[in-house]
């Protein structure tokens, strides 16, 4: 970002968006979800993850409530098929889940003006941390203290004028510990291996859905093996990518979850390790046993 400029917008174009309508939606995302959505406010947002039967993510999501149901927001690679999948659990109930991604473009803004910025494109500004607030044809998100997240209605695309880098939006996801489950990703983890259940993404005390037997099972037996830390390497690195332990050699240890161009070079990323590779402070080295280390970084303590 420009340091003349207090603040960047960027269009989103990684993220896709699901809509989910109808008399039951609530309680359908409720029983699919990993968050509870039965009591979530219409004005506040929450971050969710939906599993396979055998507890692994198959995507996670940021909720957002609207006057027709609510949107889930998601990697845009994973939309298609995460749609489909989902209407296979409708069955009877009075729900429609759909595609919706190329009806909604999304932004990120970010940056100490960026409440500023919202005001002057004639947008709301949500007050708390996962708070909504609606305008006409588009919603906001406060993800953070100076961070927001704007959907806009497709046809007022250009209403929006982008000064910033999506690279620089992934690289403040992951400064703030938040993963994406990409499609080279899918069906890797359990959603404490991705620090979900510190983001708030996980209800313990929730009825049944997809793969809660082994997610609190993880929770409550201690049976995490493996766990997202934050780090930088001299090197690219991508979704997916494999990880190497100096204490397991020639075994592959560890996930890319998501990464990002650093500014002084190289990549910043959130990776799930080995905890025994940590507790023995083990090095780390992407791509093979003889890569390059990885710098590990501290997470913020709710990641």
């Amino acid at each position: 970002m420009d340091t003349k400029v207090s603040h960047a917008t960027a269009e989103l174009k990684r993220l896709g968006m699901l809509s989910c309508t109808g008399d039951e939606a609530r309680e359908f995302l409720h029983a699919q979800l990993t968050s509870d959505i039965s009591a979530l406010a219409a004005d506040r947002a929450r971050y969710a993850g939906w599993c396979s039967a055998k507890g692994r993510l198959l995507a996670n999501c940021l909720v957002v409530p609207q006057a027709q149901g609510f949107l889930l927001q998601l990697s845009r690679d994973l939309a298609p098929a995460v749609a489909r999948r989902l209407s296979m659990f409708v069955l009877r109930a009075k729900v429609k889940v759909v595609d919706a991604s190329n009806e909604w473009t999304q932004f990120g803004l970010w940056g100490s003006g960026a409440a500023e910025r919202l005001a002057a494109l004639g947008m709301p500004v949500p007050a708390a941390d996962l708070a909504v607030a609606a305008a006409a044809d588009a919603l906001v998100v406060r993800i953070a203290q100076q961070q927001f997240v704007l959907l806009v209605k497709a046809a007022l695309r250009d209403r929006v004028p982008a000064n910033g880098d999506e690279g620089a939006w992934v690289l403040e996801e992951i400064r703030a510990g938040r993963p994406l489950v990409v499609q080279a990703t899918q069906d890797l983890f359990v959603p404490q291996m991705v620090n979900l259940e510190r983001l708030g993404a996980v209800d313990f005390k929730k009825g049944c859905y997809p793969g809660q037997e082994i997610v609190a099972r993880t929770q409550y037996r201690g049976v995490l093996k493996r766990r997202m830390v934050r780090a930088r390497v001299a090197a690219a690195a991508v979704p997916g990518g494999a990880l190497y332990a100096d204490d397991l050699p020639g075994q592959a240890s560890g996930t890319v979850v998501n990464a990002a161009p650093a500014p002084e070079g190289g990549s910043e990323l959130l990776a799930v390790v080995q905890i025994s590779a940590l507790e023995n402070d083990a090095g780390i080295r992407l791509g093979a046993a003889d890569g390059p280390r990885l710098e590990l970084l501290p997470l913020p303590a709710a990641a």
